[in-house]
This record gives C-alpha cells, structure tokens and sequence, in this order.
C-alpha cells in the first residue's frame, strides 16, 4: 500500500492537470493526486487555474483534507497556506483554513418562526421626542438624526387615508380660488 502525507504536511508537487475549478498534483512517492481548488491558490480571487500554474510546473502544498467518496479516496490540497518560494507554512495553526470553513457553512434558522416585538412602550423621548422608549435608553446625538418605531399597519393606512382627504380638500380650495380669480 502507498504512504500518504499525513494531514496538514508540506510537500513540493508537480502539476498534473489543470482544469477550470483548480489544479491536480501529483503527490510525491505515491500515484495519487490532491486537487488544489481555486480557491486554495491564492489569497487572491482565482478565475482561472490556468493563469496560475501550467502542467509540470512544481508547487508547494499542504495536505488540508482527506475524504473517502464512492470507495476512492479524494486529498484536497492548498496552495495558499504555504509560500512558494521556501516551502514554509504560512498558517502553522490552521487558523485561515477554519475561517474559509466557517464562511462555507451557512446559518439555517431551524424553528421557522417570525420574530415579533411583543410590546411597544407608549411613551415619548425626553431627548429627541420620538415614541417607544425612554431618554436613558436614547441613542441620537445632540443635533443627529431621530428615530421612532415604525408604524403599526392601521396606522399606515389611517394616515394615508387623511393624506387624500387633506389632498382633496386643498384641490377644491384651489379651484375655489380660480373662480373667484
């Protein structure tokens, strides 16, 4: 049986293939190759692998995965942990690759559930004299702008309906107006 790297070693491989999501490297003293995904290139943005490395160009890499997939085993590779030039670990911890896992993993909200606020205090500001809290709990600057709660649905529409109403009523007094004219 051929010896794999362990997981988190360095070694110096050659360029196999070079497809539109990353790179295949032949992994040194085994037949096996890792696939360096384009986004394990570079601490830069990646569009294209083939800007990047050509087939039998020799590059440092660290072993960051092992996965075992319909019986074969996949090695996933990373370029940007380690520095080209000298072979040296660029992230001993592996702290950048727990970051790059944490963004790839996405928060679910399991329970479904709208959040509402359950109560609105009915009081006005001292400070900047805007409804639903108190002056200790006022965030405005002197001179910033206010805030105040957003409107109840029933009173969006209770005040839209005024607005025609008032709307309405300057109409006809305008017209009232011209005929006097």
């Amino acid at each position: 049986m051929e010896v794999l790297p362990e997981l988190y070693a360095i070694f110096q491989g050659e360029v196999a293939t070079v497809t539109e999501y990353g790179a295949f490297i032949k992994i040194p003293g085994c037949r096996k190759q890792g696939l360096v995904h384009k986004t394990h290139m570079s601490s830069c943005r990646v569009d294209k692998p083939s800007e990047i490395v050509d087939v039998g160009d020799k590059v440092w890499v660290k072993l960051i995965g092992k996965e075992m997939k319909d019986d074969k085993l996949k090695l996933s590779l990373s370029m940007k942990v380690v520095n080209q030039g000298t072979g040296k670990d660029l992230d001993p911890n592996n702290v950048s690759l727990d970051q790059d896992e944490r963004k790839k993993r996405t928060f679910r909200d399991y329970t479904s559930q709208k959040i509402t606020l359950e109560a609105v205090l009915n009081t006005v500001c001292k400070k900047c004299g805007c409804k639903g809290h108190f002056a200790k709990e006022c965030f405005v600057q002197p001179g910033g702008t206010k805030y105040s709660l957003i409107p109840e649905e029933e009173e969006e529409e209770v005040a839209a309906t005024g607005y025609e109403r008032d709307k309405k009523t300057s109409l006809a007094d305008d017209s009232s107006k011209k005929r006097k004219k």
